[in-house]
């Protein structure tokens, strides 16, 4: 009788100046090599072991760049977690969550001349719905800044889809279906707008030649910007709810 293959493990751990640090594993039987990174939105390390590769290599890996994940753990900014009081960006602009009790519903108040998010129901409740507001008003400006660039480059979008993924702000499938990150609602404006223009780009260019970059800065005159906008402060928008 053949017995069952073991279960690969999911985890291991470095000790970072005494800290003990959890390392998610993850077998990938497509990569070439072994790599180290961090999962944004729980800012966890996560090190891919290829084909072939083994338990022991890949903790040798992570030992070898301990020195590296301690600066990259180090340089992430302080979570943001989502409560009564906290502070958070809406289109590049600070938005105090206020919570008030009634009836589940989360609208923006501007009347105090501060902005606030007004969050009513249970207090446990509150993380979900201020997720779900930033989500729905995500939805609504990447829909429009999508059709306005796709009807700009004659490309038909066949689906939009919004999720959490840990590394990348959006991708674009050759059969038209866009996935954006809705964390990026949190962003200035000219930020999505780039983000979009990326995505767009690719149903006419599925690839990221010189040709490509033409097209998003035809679109998007300052994707410059936003992609070191991106790139100083994305790790800001994953640290929100972040663990």
């Amino acid at each position: 009788m053949t017995r069952p293959k073991a279960a690969k493990p999911d985890h291991c751990h470095v000790d970072i100046d005494g800290e003990i640090v959890r390392v998610a594993l993850l077998w990938n039987d497509r990569a070439r090599r072994y790599t180290l990174r961090l999962r944004g939105s729980v800012r966890e390390p996560v090190v891919t072991i290829p084909a072939r590769g083994a338990l022991a290599e890949a903790r040798a890996f992570v030992e070898r760049n301990r020195g590296w994940l301690k600066a990259r753990l180090a340089a992430l900014p302080a979570a943001t977690p989502i409560v009564d009081g906290a502070v958070i960006q809406l289109r590049g602009e600070p938005v105090r969550l206020l919570h008030r009790p009634g009836r589940g519903t989360a609208a923006l108040d501007r009347s105090e001349g501060e902005a606030f998010l007004i969050v009513n129901g249970e207090p446990a409740h509150l993380p979900r719905r201020v997720m779900d507001f930033l989500k729905r008003e995500a939805r609504q400006d990447l829909e429009a800044a999508t059709r306005r660039h796709a009807a700009a480059l004659g490309v038909t979008v066949k689906a939009i889809r919004l999720g959490d993924p840990t590394s990348r702000w959006g991708s674009c499938s050759s059969s038209g279906t866009i996935a954006y990150s809705w964390r990026v609602i949190m962003a200035p404006p000219f930020v999505l707008d780039y983000l979009v223009a990326h995505e767009v780009a690719h149903l006419r260019e599925m690839n990221h030649s010189p040709r490509f970059w033409r097209l998003v800065a035809e679109l998007c005159p300052g994707m410059e910007a936003a992609k070191s906008w991106l790139n100083r402060h994305g790790a800001t928008l994953h640290a929100v709810g972040a663990a």
